[in-house]
């Protein structure tokens, strides 16, 4: 199965992100919003953050997830590669996000993400778990 993949949007970059399991998902959509920014095979992993979220259904829960990733790429001036999500049945989430402060003269500069949207935003569950964002460049 793959991790994640990127559609075609107006101005904007959409993309699916997959796992085994809703947890596994939500790692494979942090790393997929950092492959926008930068080339997360460049991120070494030797800072860790840690974060807790509670959200009223599986979107919002996605959307704060991802609004968090961003708050601390700006905040923090940090690349991630490494991601740990753990969600409770009270949408509850706890991650751990690993990565480095950026040095563009080390990491590949890509595209900056603007925002987060809920347009067309999705979480689906089968027997597997796929997510689908759109962020604004």
């Amino acid at each position: 199965m793959k991790k994640f993949e990127y559609f075609e949007v107006t101005a904007d970059i959409g993309f699916k992100a997959y796992g085994e399991s809703l947890n596994e998902a939500f790692e494979n959509a942090g790393l997929a919003i950092f492959n926008i920014i930068s080339n997360t095979d460049d991120i070494n992993p030797t800072r860790e953050m840690s974060f807790e979220i509670t959200s009223e259904d599986n979107v919002s829960l996605l959307y704060d997830y991802l609004e968090e990733l961003l708050f601390y790429h700006e905040v923090e001036f940090m690349l991630f590669s490494e991601f740990h999500v753990e969600i409770d049945e009270n949408l509850h989430l706890k991650a751990t996000i690993k990565g480095e402060s950026i040095d563009w003269d080390k990491h590949e500069r890509k595209t900056e993400i603007k925002a987060i949207t809920f347009h067309k935003m999705e979480v689906k569950m089968t027997d597997h778990a796929e997510l689908q964002a759109i962020v604004d460049l």
